[in-house]
């Protein structure tokens, strides 16, 4: 294979380097496409039960609530005990939630307000479960390799948010929603043999003197290092400013004829761009200064969300969507490793915790931004400004938080 395709290609040393890595890489993809046919499974049977696209938008507000109010709580856990048993519970807990939401659709049960309590309960173990489990890499990995660490797992969740939907789409249609909560049930087997796998994790340093006191820290420490806020701002410019995916609904009905294979192209085009851009993201761990490639990418996000908010073809759109899903993806590549370059080991968890709930709350209040400045303002509208936003946001981000748009990746100490 010659030199510059072998140099743009995903970096895959840290498979080859790691076993551990690798099994927790594995079962961890298996399982976000099993998540995925869930999430999928679960807005459609409420959506069915209630007739309402506000009962289904509500389904974020579910989510979102439990991670606001408990990911502290994990982020202090995972930093206070051993990463690899809390991340085994926590991921045989949510095992254990996919079985539940089986059983409700096969007992034909019928109930949203179930269904809502079971989303939360699933989003509360998660919010425990996935700090533990992001600040697990670094234990595997040397540091030269996360980058490449963070590209990959980039992979899966946008491989995830194709495979997912469609292979619930399949069975579905084939065995009913059952189906999908069952397969998700048992795509766990393999992420809970990786996470078994694991050597032990015990906390490093001093203990957390409390859950409360060890959040107070972490914050402290954005507060007092430029680059982590940086990098969570960045986050935000996305997530929160410039988000399309609440008005591609609209988007489609309006302006492609509003054909549900139509939309499901929209949707998934992001994701597609995601994965190719993780493919070929070979040269991301080689970047100088990820935090001004972030930025970067955080500006060519709205720049492409802005001229899908004026074009009238369905072929640009969807080129449109693919290039702001890989430009999403690079954006979380370069601002992932800002921060696992730039956090003691002792508090990844918590830090994890902070950029869990910057991701998920961001992702649910851009929704709500976004539905609501569409039905005030249109759709159009709604984008185009979301889009101009976050590029005038990028650009305030690199001058409120320099120390994150010049951060070296070479130059960040072995323990920060």
């Amino acid at each position: 294979m010659p030199v510059l395709t072998t140099r743009l290609l995903l970096d895959t040393a840290p498979l080859r380097d790691s076993p551990a890595f690798r099994r927790l890489w594995l079962g961890q993809g298996l399982s976000q496409i099993g998540g995925q046919m869930t999430v999928f499974a679960v807005a459609l049977q409420v959506y069915r039960l209630t007739g309402s696209s506000v009962a289904v938008g509500a389904l974020g507000l579910a989510v979102a609530v439990p991670v606001v109010l408990f990911a502290a709580v994990g982020g202090s856990l995972g930093d206070r005990t051993d990463r690899r048993r809390l991340v085994l519970w926590t991921s045989s807990l949510q095992a254990g939630v996919s079985v539940l939401f089986a059983a409700q659709a096969l007992a034909g049960l019928h109930s949203p307000g179930l269904l809502y309590l079971l989303v939360a309960l699933q989003s509360l173990v998660g919010s425990v479960n996935a700090p533990a489990r992001r600040a697990c890499t670094p234990r595997l990995l040397p540091r030269r390799q996360l980058a490449a660490a963070a590209a990959l797992n980039a992979l899966t969740m946008q491989f995830g948010a194709v495979a997912g939907p469609a292979c619930a789409g399949l069975a579905a249609a084939t065995w009913g929603l059952t189906a999908c909560y069952l397969l998700d049930a048992l795509s766990f087997a393999a992420a809970l043999y990786g996470i078994a796998r694991l050597p032990a994790m015990p906390p490093q340093g001093d203990r957390p003197p409390g859950r409360l006191a060890g959040a107070g820290e972490a914050l402290a420490l954005v507060r007092s290092r430029g680059e982590l806020a940086g990098a969570f701002l960045a986050d935000l410019c996305i997530a929160l400013v410039a988000s399309p995916a609440a008005l591609l609904p609209a988007l489609c009905a309006e302006r492609f004829g509003g054909h549900p294979q139509t939309l499901g192209l929209l949707a998934a085009a992001g994701a597609v761009g995601g994965v190719l851009a993780s493919a070929c993201s070979g040269p991301a761990g080689r970047i100088a200064r990820p935090g001004g490639a972030a930025l970067l990418c955080c500006a060519a996000y709205g720049a492409t969300v802005a001229a899908l908010a004026v074009t009238r073809s369905l072929e640009a759109a969807l080129l449109l969507l693919a290039l702001a899903g890989a430009a999403d993806t690079l954006a979380v590549v370069f601002h992932s490793t800002v921060v696992q370059l730039s956090t003691p080991d002792r508090l990844r968890g918590r830090i994890s915790a902070v950029e869990f709930v910057v991701g998920v709350g961001g992702t649910q209040l851009g929704r709500l931004r976004a539905g609501t400045l569409g039905a005030l303002l249109g759709t159009g509208t709604a984008m185009l400004g979301g889009g101009l936003a976050a590029v005038a946001a990028a650009a305030l981000v690199s001058v409120a938080a320099p120390a994150f748009t010049h951060y070296r990746a070479a130059e960040a100490p072995a323990e920060a």
